[in-house]
């Protein structure tokens, strides 16, 4: 509603700027040199107006849509001239209904006869200000819609690219628990119910609330916590009120899950910290975790998650979010500071 109320009002102001200073011309040069016609010399700048106004918006609703747009460029010269003789002729014929004539001003004031050049130039010089004008708006929201749709089918591109990724892993965790018939299965399973619920309902939507991202990080940890052995040590902490905030959905996870991904190793002591917390509009994490040497080749090797989640962020967040990862010979860290502002 406020953009709509903005564009209307850019709209006015354009308007009556461009003819305000044919206006004034008019009305001073009327008054010094044809004082006994102050009220005709005024309507030649009434119609003008009124006729590029609509040239304006037939050009910018209709023929630039209708027929530039799908290069029916005969088409939409030809409309376009022919609109612009339907519109000289309108005026002409206005001119007659109140008895207007050019001449008239010159038999007033004979001097007049010089300046009627310049005033017929102006009027050109307006109509051609009018048609670039309305060509250069609806190219610029021409690009804009175009902008908006590459950056919606990235981020359904890099959504489609992460989604899947945990659930094949954990679909084989399940598995090899499953083959030793161990009760933690039927746990396992609900809560892969849950995540495969919000990866395939939830975050289609560009936004989600922030409590539901945290709930599904939450089941993924807990997933995770089931398989890992007394050597890893793994330190969650979560602070905050996450029911206040939205989010776009799938941004936290790439880099816990690169964390239990790349720094877990069976036959080696790990340590994994995972901190999060909101304080009031700004969302932090924490992801800390060791390199494990066994892996050291795989983790060297993986990242699409975190590069399509960097991705991410700068399309959706581009001013509000700072993203740092410290990347060391025996530790990987990342930390992400996310302005949530509604």
């Amino acid at each position: 509603m406020r953009s709509n109320f903005t564009k209307v009002s850019v709209h006015v102001i354009g308007w009556c700027l461009l003819f305000l200073v044919p206006f004034f011309w008019t009305y001073q040069t009327s008054k010094s040199f044809a004082p006994i016609l102050t009220v005709k010399p005024f309507l030649p700048i009434g119609i003008m107006g009124a006729a590029n106004i609509l040239l304006f918006y037939l050009n910018y609703f209709v023929l630039i849509p209708k027929f530039l747009f799908h290069k029916r460029y005969f088409l939409y010269i030809s409309t376009l001239l022919c609109s612009i003789f339907f519109s000289f002729l309108f005026s002409f014929m206005v001119f007659k209904v109140f008895g207007f004539s050019p001449d008239d001003l010159v038999a007033a004031n004979p001097f007049l006869r010089y300046i009627r050049p310049f005033a017929q130039a102006n009027a050109f010089l307006l109509l051609a200000i009018t048609l670039v004008t309305s060509l250069t708006l609806a190219f610029n929201d021409r690009l804009k819609q175009a902008e908006r749709e590459k950056f919606s089918a990235q981020i359904a591109i890099l959504k489609s690219q992460i989604n899947p990724h945990f659930l094949f892993n954990t679909l084989n965790n399940i598995y090899a628990i499953a083959l030793d018939t161990s009760p933690k299965t039927a746990e396992m399973v609900n809560k892969l119910s849950d995540i495969m619920r919000y990866t395939m309902k939830d975050t289609q939507q560009d936004f989600v609330l922030l409590e539901e991202e945290i709930n599904y990080v939450n089941n993924y940890i807990e997933l995770q916590k089931i398989r890992l052995d007394k050597n890893v040590k793994l330190d969650y902490t979560i602070n905050g009120n996450f029911t206040i905030h939205q989010i776009a959905p799938m941004l936290l996870i790439p880099f816990i899950e690169n964390a239990f991904k790349h720094g877990v190793n069976p036959e080696q002591n790990s340590h994994i910290k995972i901190d999060l917390a909101l304080h009031e509009n700004e969302l932090k994490i924490l992801v800390v975790n060791q390199k494990v040497p066994t892996q050291r080749e795989t983790f060297e090797k993986s990242g699409l998650g975190i590069e399509n989640t960097k991705h991410r962020l700068e399309l959706i967040y581009p001013e509000n979010h700072q993203l740092s990862i410290i990347d060391t010979e025996d530790e990987y860290s990342v930390i992400l500071c996310l302005n949530l502002n509604d």
